[in-house]
């Protein structure tokens, strides 16, 4: 069996290392991918600082890592959708409970990704803008779609109404927002959402009808009225303290469900102490407090809400009817562009702690990408 070289948690909390791992062979319904560039999400750094809590299944050594973009080397015997040669960006789960995370992450040369999280790079198209897709699309592809969360229709199901209704997106600059306005508009809702006033004119070229300054005193009111008497089918919570302000949006405009993406305390500082214990105790703390209240307030207010799994489309059929079904086509003809913009922090594996690190001390519309040589 031949080796490739993988950035690798050694151990919990550990820096990243560069080392010899084995090469996967692809399972049936799988493609070997030789890896080009990957992107750098907020999970990636929470396991990494907080993994022996936050990931307690995961154990090391882990290879981490999400969002890939790469060309296939081989095939699962029972794909039918891509050659050797193709170049492809999909999802890597291995991060999951019961995945395989020296199989499947994605900080590494070569990974093995499921076909049905899979989709053809369109030409013209690097492989650096096309890593930021990955966990950005599917975590909102699975707040608006999926039952549990807001249930709405994909893009092509059936002819959309004029009057289908509106979705609120609190947080639309981030990966996740700028993925759930595109989805959404494609699908043929209306959005309103909020953002810095530097990431507005960017929101509204991608489908929203109203962008609310988000640090304004009256970001809530301003929400409800560019709601109007339209009827609301949900909301996506994006970022640390963005639950609050949705539910009381929802409550004011007959909203019912709300798909949350963010625990309602942010881990940073917690991840980037020395030590876990004791500083978790009170982190955690406020955690389940302030989640205990909100699912109160939204109960009260007769509001369904749940937290969002970006991966676990893997499981449903959502994950084939977006990768394979409506991703090839919409990214070939631009429907669904490829954001934030990826901002290139280094090139080679040694360079994914330093994304990692990048992303964690914080970066405003614009994805970490590293390029894998």
């Amino acid at each position: 069996m031949s080796d490739h070289r993988a950035a690798v948690l050694p151990s919990p909390r550990a820096p990243l290392e560069v080392r010899s791992v084995p090469d996967p062979a692809p399972a049936p319904d799988e493609i070997l991918v030789r890896v080009r560039a990957v992107a750098v999400n907020p999970v990636d750094w929470v396991i990494q600082g907080t993994g022996s809590v936050t990931y307690g299944w995961l154990k090391a050594p882990a290879v981490l890592g999400s969002d890939v973009a790469g060309e296939v080397i081989a095939v699962g015997s029972a794909t039918t959708r891509f050659r050797v040669g193709d170049r492809v960006v999909g999802l890597a789960t291995g991060t999951d409970k019961g995945r395989d995370p020296l199989r499947e992450g994605a900080f590494q040369q070569r990974t093995v990704l499921l076909e049905r999280l899979s989709a053809p790079i369109p030409e013209g198209m690097t492989n650096e803008q096309a890593a930021v897709l990955p966990l950005g699309v599917s975590t909102a592809a699975c707040g608006l779609f999926q039952p549990s969360h807001l249930g709405l229709r994909l893009p092509g199901d059936g002819e959309a109404s004029s009057d289908a209704g509106v979705v609120i997106v609190w947080g639309g600059a981030t990966s996740v927002g700028m993925n759930t306005i595109q989805l959404a508009r494609a699908s043929g809702y209306d959005v309103v959402t909020t953002a810095s006033p530097r990431s507005a004119a960017l929101l509204v070229e991608l489908g929203a009808d109203s962008v609310v300054d988000r640090t304004s005193p009256d970001a809530i009111a301003q929400l409800v009225d560019a709601v109007g008497d339209r009827p609301v089918v949900g909301a996506i919570a994006l970022g640390a303290g963005s639950a609050g302000p949705c539910i009381e949006v929802l409550r004011r405009t007959g909203g019912r469900n709300l798909a949350m993406a963010s625990t309602p305390v942010s881990l940073e500082g917690l991840a980037g102490r020395r030590r876990l214990f004791p500083a978790m105790i009170p982190t955690f703390a406020r955690i389940g407090v302030t989640m205990g209240v909100l699912m109160l307030r939204a109960r009260l207010a007769g509001i369904r809400a749940g937290f969002i799994w970006g991966s676990s489309l893997r499981d449903d059929r959502l994950g084939e009817r977006l990768w394979g079904g409506f991703l090839p086509g919409a990214l070939g003809n631009g429907a669904i562009r490829p954001l934030p913009e990826p901002l290139v922090v280094g090139r080679g594996l040694d360079a994914v702690q330093e994304g990692i690190d990048r992303q964690r001390a914080g970066v405003s519309a614009r994805k970490v990408v590293v390029s894998i040589d």
